[in-house]
């Protein structure tokens, strides 16, 4: 077997191999292949330094990388770890990256980061042998918002501009999918809520899959998390809400009163190299 970069391969053959490397996993992922093609689009997945490990040319295994610039850090982050069900046990997740590291290091990275399910045990030891540690702990939700919205919450859409980022809190708690730097080439729609007169919080939210990308309270006051909510209801009573940090105990907790379904827990993990 050997490890190429996935530079000149069909997005089919790729494509192929994530859906039979996530057959049966922790958590159902979408099927559609498109699906796949735009997000990693989306997240900045450069194939020149994403890599296969190849059986007789047949891509077996693979990670596939975004790469982008943040806080002055050039990131290869693996948005797709798999190998075929066939060949597990052989180490091939090391391999690829033993591999990748001195090429990602002579073309200017200088730290790898991914995301991992906690209950997926065996992947966060392998990581953990690799070099990776733990350095974020999120929690994903999904279902019906259970609020009674009688009242009409004040609601203005606005676009990317319309936001001071440098000023909006919690930036740097947001995984990589749902970073500004990658919200601004994505499918989203932007709301502020408006109470008092002023922009009291905002969501942001892709209408395609509702998805609820960004939320956050810019002005503290008496019921402000249930009005964010019930302007959210308004959008999409449905909701798809991806790695909540776990140090960001209010949000968890009105989520939690609010009927959401914890679904699954994630690590962030990192390494520099």
């Amino acid at each position: 077997m050997i490890i190429k970069k996935l530079e000149n391969i069909s997005f089919e053959i790729i494509a192929d191999c994530f859906l039979k490397s996530f057959e049966n996993y922790y958590v159902k992922i979408p099927t559609d292949k498109n699906y796949y093609k735009e997000r990693w689009k989306i997240a900045k997945v450069d194939y020149a330094l994403s890599y296969g490990m190849f059986d007789g040319g047949k891509l077996v295994g693979f990670i596939i990388n975004a790469i982008d610039t943040r806080n002055g850090e050039k990131i290869a982050f693996n948005t797709g770890t798999g190998v075929l069900p066939e060949y597990r046990g052989k180490r091939i997740v090391k391999s690829i990256y033993d591999f990748a590291i001195p090429n990602l290091k002579t073309n200017g990275v200088t730290k790898c980061s991914l995301e991992v399910i906690i209950e997926n045990s065996k992947a966060v030891k392998t990581y953990q042998s690799i070099g990776f540690n733990i350095c974020k702990t999120f929690k994903c939700f999904s279902g019906e918002i259970k609020l009674n919205a009688n009242e009409k919450m004040q609601l203005n859409e606005a676009d990317y501009d319309t936001f001071d980022w440098e000023k909006l809190p919690n930036q740097h708690l947001y995984s990589w999918d749902f970073s500004l730097e990658v919200i601004k080439n994505g499918n989203y729609k932007y709301y502020q809520l408006i109470n008092d007169n002023l922009v009291e919080s905002y969501f942001i939210i892709n209408p395609s899959n509702a998805y609820l990308a960004q939320f956050e309270i810019l002005i503290e006051s008496a019921g402000c998390w249930e009005r964010l909510f019930k302007g959210i209801k308004e959008v999409s009573n449905s909701i798809k809400i991806i790695n909540v940090d776990t140090r960001l105990n209010k949000k968890i907790d009105f989520i939690n009163s609010i009927g959401l379904a914890n679904t699954v827990n994630q690590y962030e993990m990192e390494m520099n190299i």
